[in-house]
């Protein structure tokens, strides 16, 4: 055995260390797993043994109405998810526009600042279904424009009110990065545009990038709002169905929907917090 490879194999010790955290990893592991059985197994027979679970079970959790509904709600979630896809679009574009306006220096940036101040003051203070009354019956009856299906109108209330949001969001990140390194890159010869896209907004998305997920997540429950514009989405669809069945089953189905929609992205919102906290405390003892 060369010196080398003796160096490098770990000591009796370390081994006897190695082999302990892993039983303790297994034990918690163990642990974990029969601790969440018995506490959803207390949950569950609480539950149907409670007075009025038959009756809460027929109305909320039939089975039958279930599968009739599913073609109706899922058609429905499609509609849902086209809103999503454009509006997180329009939100992304709009928000950084108003996140770099409020960031603008010097006095003749003024009616800018000013008028992305205005516009973030005004649809953050206003609740979103207000807003949805407002654009989708509001504009179209102004004339001026042709006629919209109702989800565009939904789409255009959820840019307005979502970009109001995360360009505060963006807003932080920017003024996150230290004058320091502005004035560094303007010594270097960049002008403001050039220092904003190559050495501000890298930074600045790294650091709110779990921020800007948890707004997305929270959009896409907002997206069953457009409902209330008459769009047959899931939440309308499954109020359609609740109206012919007698039976709240049609909203549950929709709820778990939107929930199993969410799930992918609250998971990657966590891994990516983690991964940032890692990197952040690498080598710290916090």
């Amino acid at each position: 055995m060369s010196v080398e490879s003796a160096a490098r194999r770990p000591s009796p010790i370390e081994l006897e260390r190695r082999a302990f955290r892993k039983k303790q990893s297994g034990r918690s592991v163990a642990v974990s797993f029969g601790s969440t059985l018995v506490f959803a197994v207390v949950i569950y027979f609480t539950v149907i043994n409670t007075p009025g679970w038959e009756r809460v079970q027929q109305a909320f959790f039939n089975v039958d109405v279930l599968v009739g509904a599913w073609p109706r709600v899922i058609e429905g979630l499609w509609l849902n998810i086209r809103v999503l896809f454009f509006a997180a679009i329009g939100v992304l574009i709009i928000a950084l526009l108003l996140a770099t306006l409020r960031t603008l220096r010097g006095p003749v940036f003024f009616p800018l600042r000013a008028f992305a101040a205005g516009y973030t003051d005004l649809f953050r203070g206003m609740p979103l279904i207000i807003v949805l009354y407002l654009v989708g019956f509001g504009v179209p009856g102004l004339g001026a424009l042709p006629r919209m299906p109702l989800e565009f109108w939904g789409t255009i209330a959820l840019i307005l009110t979502y970009s109001a949001y995360v360009s505060e969001v963006f807003r932080a990140g920017i003024e996150s990065v230290h004058p320091s390194q502005r004035l560094a890159a303007r010594s270097l010869g960049l002008n403001y545009g050039q220092t904003l896209r190559m050495i501000v907004m890298p930074q600045a998305i790294r650091k709110v990038t779990p921020a800007l997920m948890n707004d997305f997540i929270a959009m896409q429950k907002d997206v069953g709002l457009i409902s209330v514009l008459g769009a047959v989405d899931a939440v309308r669809a499954a109020q359609i169905e609740t109206a012919q069945a007698f039976n709240f089953t049609p909203y549950v189905l929709a709820g778990l929907l939107f929930v199993l929609m969410a799930l992918p992205m609250i998971r990657l919102t966590d891994w990516y917090s983690a991964r940032l906290r890692d990197r952040e405390q690498a080598g710290s003892t916090v």
